[in-house]
């Protein structure tokens, strides 16, 4: 009896024990349906995903890991020491989303897109008609015109394909050891990169005497056939040592000043513009690593040469610039006074010819062919004109990039002798070739520089430039430094330290977790302005998983929470959605949504 009593005791105990943990169907069902997506993670495998990023790019990096893992995401990170190594993971397709930049140095929207999301461009790997048509439409168009396409553009970039996920705009920023240098004479453009030729130190006795010092993160130089390369290891190199056509003014405008024209015109229909030249810079070379006049005026014919292979994809091997030009049907000499007189400008203002003697010492008297034989003190010229395939204002911005500089045609024809069909990268070696200017066994500097600096050598530790001694000599313009040398420092907190230890002058692209640093230290001062760079994801949509999917790629885009980033930078970035954002405000705005991670990642599972 006291047996079965104890058996029976047992089993209520059991029963008891186990009825705590039995669910009702309402807490089945209510467990099974979290309400945020880190329970949902519990619940399912997470979905691998591969990101490739340079190291120097840590905090981003770590920031869109944990935003991505909390989404039901297995983040396995790809990093790499320089953008070389980048560069190759990414053309050998080893990522899923690739962490990227993009600043619109040439400061109109087009330039934004056409590189990286048209089909062929030189940074595309897209194939998308509708996105194809939408940016040829917008390049036709008027600002007032093209607000309405560009947001066109990034509902179908963004929020119907996921094709990137945007993260930020950043803010345009560089620190100056005011007590070395003038901070007056130190400019901070928009869009195009840092101008070296007015920069003076503090005591300008010094000018001739001692080096300016500066930085950049990447050692290992594109090339410097400014055609050849668009990326931050050469684009403030390039843009130094060749002169163009036109520039742009720290706010963007379009400008003469400082480029190879006295002024430029733009005639009636939009699709003639005329330079007229100045007669003032030479060529520069190399000679015992030092930089000499070549005596050979930057001319015409150059200036014809050098647009002809920058519109011409097959000019070289590796063009990475064509897609910006290609606009470009003609450039050609004009020798015929009295076209320009008869011609119109676009504004309806007066005639061609009164447009470019706007402010000359010396009105036009004479249309030279021979460059050798303008004199422009005594009216003769040169005048350029440039014809595109259909009217595209914008042409003009292009040719403000530093891959519209005026190369030597001379020089590049001598040295650039290889069949372009049959380049062999391990014979062949091009003009601009990096080893060409790299101390050692391979150096054979071959430069010729129509810019007011020239590369004279460089090793793993620094670039050191000479002034031209060619460049508008005389003149307000000329640069002002003899000297200038650009330490190659991966490492941000390394370059912080240089600066703050005097080692170099000026921090071109402090990041903005350092501010406080700087304006703490008496003797730099920071300047900043809101740039054209945009910082984005880019999905890999040649091949894996989310080329095939859009699901995927929207689960990623909705997981990415830009007031998380902007809060970790103290709101020293700004919000974009694409890289038309700093240039056209299209009122379109990513808002993270864990329901739609959730309804995205659903789709994707279930459709494998």
């Amino acid at each position: 009896m006291k047996k079965r009593m104890l058996i029976a005791l047992l089993l209520t105990f059991v029963l008891v024990v186990s009825g705590c943990s039995v669910k009702t169907k309402t807490e089945s069902q209510s467990e099974s349906s979290p309400s945020d997506t880190t329970e949902n993670t519990q619940n399912q495998k997470p979905v691998d995903i591969e990101l490739l990023a340079q190291s120097s790019s840590e905090n981003d990096v770590n920031i869109i890991r944990d935003q991505l893992t909390k989404n039901g995401f297995n983040v396995k990170l790809n990093l790499q020491p320089d953008y070389g190594s980048y560069k190759s993971q990414q053309d050998a397709g080893n990522y899923d989303i690739a962490l990227s930049s993009w600043t619109t140095v040439t400061g109109n929207p087009d330039y934004a897109v056409r590189s990286l999301f048209k089909t062929g461009g030189d940074y595309s790997i897209l194939a998308d008609e509708e996105i194809d048509k939408l940016i040829d439409q917008a390049a036709t168009q008027t600002p007032d015109e093209y607000k309405d396409t560009y947001k066109q553009l990034e509902d179908r970039l963004v929020t119907d394909q996921a094709y990137i996920a945007p993260l930020y705009i950043s803010l345009k920023s560089q620190a100056v050891n005011k007590d070395i240098l003038n901070v007056d004479t130190v400019r901070l453009s928009k869009s195009r990169a840092m101008a070296w030729e007015p920069i003076e130190f503090k005591d300008s006795s010094k000018n001739t005497k001692e080096p300016l010092i500066l930085t950049q993160t990447a050692s290992v130089l594109t090339s410097l056939d400014p055609i050849k390369g668009n990326d931050g290891s050469i684009n403030q190199l390039n843009t130094n040592m060749y002169v163009r056509l036109v520039n742009l003014t720290d706010d963007d405008q379009l400008t003469p000043e400082g480029s190879l024209s006295h002024n430029f015109s733009i005639a009636e229909g939009n699709s003639e513009y005329y330079f007229i030249l100045r007669d003032d810079i030479n060529f520069a070379k190399i000679d015992n690593k030092k930089a000499v006049d070549t005596g050979e005026r930057v001319g015409a014919d150059d200036v014809i040469f050098s647009l002809d292979r920058a519109k011409n994809k097959d000019s070289v091997p590796d063009h990475r610039t064509y897609s910006l030009h290609e606009h470009i049907k003609e450039a050609e000499l004009v020798t015929d006074l009295g076209a320009l007189e008869s011609i119109q400008q676009s504004s309806g203002s007066g005639t061609v010819k009164e447009a470019l003697e706007q402010g000359l010492g010396t009105k036009i008297t004479e249309l030279v062919a021979d460059k050798n034989k303008a004199d422009n003190a005594a009216g003769k010229y040169q005048v350029v004109k440039l014809t595109t395939t259909e009217p595209f204002p914008q042409v003009l911005n292009y040719l403000a990039h530093q891959s519209a500089g005026i190369v030597s045609k001379k020089q590049v024809e001598s040295i650039n002798t290889y069949d372009v069909a049959s380049f062999d990268v391990n014979k062949d070696i091009p003009y601009g070739d990096q080893n060409t200017v790299t101390e050692g066994a391979a150096y054979n500097n071959t430069l010729y520089a129509s810019g007011p600096y020239i590369l004279a050598y460089k090793n793993d530790y620094e670039g050191v430039f000479y002034q031209n001694p060619g460049y508008r000599k005389g003149s307000e313009y000329a640069p002002k430094i003899s000297q200038v040398n650009v330490r190659f420092i991966a490492d941000a907190d390394s370059a912080l330290s240089a600066l703050r230890s005097s080692e170099i002058h000026l921090y071109y692209g402090v990041s903005e977790t350092k501010y406080d640093i700087i304006k703490n230290d008496s003797k730099l001062q920071l300047q900043s302005i809101p740039s054209n760079a945009v910082s984005y994801l880019l999905f890999n949509t040649a091949n894996r998983e989310v080329a095939k999917s859009s699901d995927l790629r929207k689960s990623v885009l909705y997981s990415i929470n830009q007031d998380d980033i902007l809060q970790f930078y103290k709101n020293n970035k700004l919000k974009a959605y694409s890289t038309v954002s700093p240039l056209v405000q299209t009122g379109n705005e990513l808002k993270s949504d864990p329901a739609k991670v959730k309804e995205f990642l659903s789709a994707y599972q279930a459709s494998k």
